[in-house]
């Protein structure tokens, strides 16, 4: 239903200070706890078109009256709003589900009254019911009174002819009292009188922002690698255009997402070397995080790496894959970087006047220096780096992964993410902040539309359940949305480097399930590569952040059979395109993980079944009920196997070790 009342009849006029005026005092209701929140309103709420909001308040009034309880929303840009009764529920709990449409800056509210209608169709019932017949031509003769009322407050024409139609039947004097009195009870016709209160008597809450980004802020499937790593040719380094090359097999494997880490010149100046040493020699090509050198800066390509036209080329390329283009987006600089040069002031300084470089004590980063984000030019500062994203959103750019934006001052955030939103509000930005989780959620308060999370550290049962319990449930859920990755180029957890394929194929389905949108470290993924730096490190031994690649094609070793099969299932299951429905469920083993995914109908879910342990074989039975149900047949979406589940209880046997059967089960329902 769409509502349009004037805006300021329902403030609550004030008394000024020391006036002595007495404030509009005449709503009765209270209405305390609207959920979704973030920060009690501060921030906007994060959804997508579609995506369900299910709203709650408390509210309540003194008396005993029947109430009235309606949630109003309203799309961007829209100048009417709909209209959705809430349903009470236990302790003046009451409720609405509704979603968003479009994109944009949606809101919602709550109003709320005491139902006149119904207070008066609840007197007339007790007395009828109670044999009151004295008091019954005179309780019509009330409720014809305050039904006209409302019916002057109508304003579509059909609702107006329904009204007058229902009170022709019980308003005229007659000798059928029972029938006028029965007419006059109608529900139905009760509650739509109802819907037209006096709005100096209705409470309004504030409105609720609610920001509705793309699918993509939600969904989606990332595959992060090198375009330098791209040849094919040993020794030879790889460009744009092999990087071209590649997209059509990760199109293939049904990603959504290819994400390019720093793709632009590399300074010169204390250049890593292999294996983050020292480039001695020369010869390395150093790490793309050190960004800047004589060829240009943040809106540079490495010459190496070809042109802005092969740039071009590749996003256009990626786009009629159905890939979108991910950049990189590290605010620091190489020595060498042009801002160092022509912006000094842009950084901090040393008692020496020389310029600090990054450091993690014992850690030191010479090949790079972290902006001053409070310099004394900082406007400028701030400005420029606005213009940097806007230069590759305006060549195609739209998903920007951002490095570190933990240690960049909140406000900066606030204002170029707003700023950028301006001009495309479907820009996605990832956050990588591995840090305090206030902090973490605080950069999605702020805006980022995803973040890396802790989940390549969480192992164990206890630890994958609680920590994904967490993030998808209010009030994190609300505005965080996680984007898993089981690895990254800084990251080679001891669970990847000890256990092996089967830990490589188990951490890929719990991403790839667990939430809305993963992502992995594609080539070095594929190929299960193991090997860290050295015993004790999480960092990989000749790490593509610091040297070229070349990886082998081989069948054998390569997942990507299994990759391609997950994410085909992503995409026909619509139920693992969401978080807030994940569940756990009961297993006599706690080395076997057990959760599901549910969608609207009884029958759709998707029940995830996982060994932790990659070394032995586990066994167990999950509990699982869906619906109430006890005793079906489901069907195993990897590999077609049928297995039985009878009185709640699913029988599993899980195997590592045995290489014609994956060390994981994803069940649907057998129809």
């Amino acid at each position: 239903m769409k509502r349009n009342f004037p805006e300021e009849r329902f403030q609550e006029k004030t008394r000024s200070e020391g006036s002595g005026e007495i404030p509009e005092g005449r709503h009765r209701v209270r209405i305390e706890r609207v959920s979704p929140s973030v920060d009690g309103g501060r921030y906007p709420v994060k959804r997508i078109p579609g995506e369900s909001l299910d709203v709650s308040v408390r509210a309540f009034a003194d008396g005993h009256e029947p109430l009235s309880v309606l949630l109003e929303f309203r799309e961007e840009g829209a100048n009417e709003c709909t209209s959705l009764p809430m349903s009470a529920g236990y302790n003046d709990l009451w409720g609405a589900v509704f979603s968003f449409r479009s994109e944009g800056m949606g809101s919602f509210r709550i109003l709320g009254w005491i139902d006149e209608v119904a207070t008066w169709q609840e007197r007339l019932k007790k007395k009828y019911e109670g044999g009151q017949r004295e008091d019954l031509t005179l309780e019509l003769q009330e409720g014809l009174e305050i039904v006209r009322r409302h019916l002057a407050r109508a304003s579509d024409p059909l609702t107006v002819e329904t009204l007058r139609s229902w009170v022709i039947l019980w308003a005229e004097d007659g000798p059928d009292l029972d029938g006028r009195v029965k007419q006059a009870l109608d529900p139905s016709m009760g509650a739509l009188a109802a819907k037209f209160p006096d709005p100096r008597f209705v409470t309004a809450s504030d409105w609720a922002w609610v920001h509705v980004e793309r699918e993509r802020a939600l969904r989606g499937a990332w595959y992060e690698f090198f375009p330098r790593s791209a040849s094919t040719v040993p020794g030879v380094p790889g460009t744009l255009k092999d990087a071209r090359e590649r997209l059509s097999s990760i199109a293939a494997m049904g990603f959504d997402v290819v994400y390019l880490p720093p793709i632009h010149p590399i300074g010169r100046a204390f250049r890593k070397g292999p294996n983050n040493t020292r480039d001695l020699d020369g010869t390395a090509p150093g790490s793309p995080w050190a960004i800047g050198g004589e060829e240009g800066g943040h809106t540079a390509i490495h010459p190496d790496l070809g042109t802005m036209e092969d740039f071009l080329g590749f996003v256009d390329s990626a786009r009629t894959l159905g890939l979108e283009v991910a950049m990189d987006l590290a605010f620091q600089c190489s020595p060498d970087h042009p801002y160092v040069r022509s912006h000094p002031d842009w950084f901090r300084h040393r008692a020496d006047g020389s310029i600090h470089y990054a450091e993690n004590p014992p850690k030191k980063y010479q090949d790079i220096y972290p902006f001053d984000f409070l310099s004394e030019d900082w406007q400028g500062l701030w400005r420029e780096l606005l213009s940097v994203v806007l230069f590759w959103l305006e060549k195609g750019v739209r998903i920007f992964r951002v490095d570190n934006p933990h240690t960049k001052p909140f406000p900066f955030w606030e204002w170029l993410l707003r700023e950028v939103r301006k001009v495309d509000p479907g820009v996605v930005f990832l956050a990588e902040a591995f840090t305090r989780p206030s902090v973490m959620y605080h950069l999605a308060h702020i805006g980022f539309s995803q973040s890396y999370t802790y989940f390549t550290w969480k192992n164990t049962k206890a630890e994958i359940e609680g920590y994904l319990t967490e993030l998808t449930t209010p009030p994190v859920r609300e505005s965080f949305r996680p984007n898993l990755w089981p690895n990254t180029p800084d990251i080679l957890h001891r669970y990847l480097q000890t256990g092996g394929r089967p830990a490589f194929l188990v951490r890929l389905m719990l991403a790839a399930t667990l939430s809305a949108s993963y992502g992995i470290y594609g080539p070095v993924y594929e190929l299960c590569e193991n090997r860290p730096a050295e015993e004790g490190s999480e960092e990989y031994l000749d790490s593509e952040k610091y040297e070229i690649r070349t990886f082998p094609v081989d069948p054998e070793k390569s997942l990507v059979p299994v990759i391609t099969r997950l994410n085909a299932l992503r995409k026909e299951c619509p139920e693992l395109g969401f978080n807030h429905t994940l569940a756990f469920h009961p297993v006599d083993n706690d080395q076997i993980l057990a959760f599901s995914k549910r969608g609207e109908g009884p029958d759709e879910w998707v029940l995830g079944v996982a060994n932790l342990d990659p070394f032995n074989p586990q066994t167990g039975s999950v509990l699982f009920s869906p619906g109430g149900e006890s005793d079906f047949e489901v069907q195993d979406l990897m590999d077609g196997t049928r297995h039985r589940c009878s009185s709640g209880r699913l029988p599993v046997r899980l195997d590592p070790g045995d290489p014609s059967r994956l060390p994981f089960h994803l069940f649907r329902r057998l129809r």
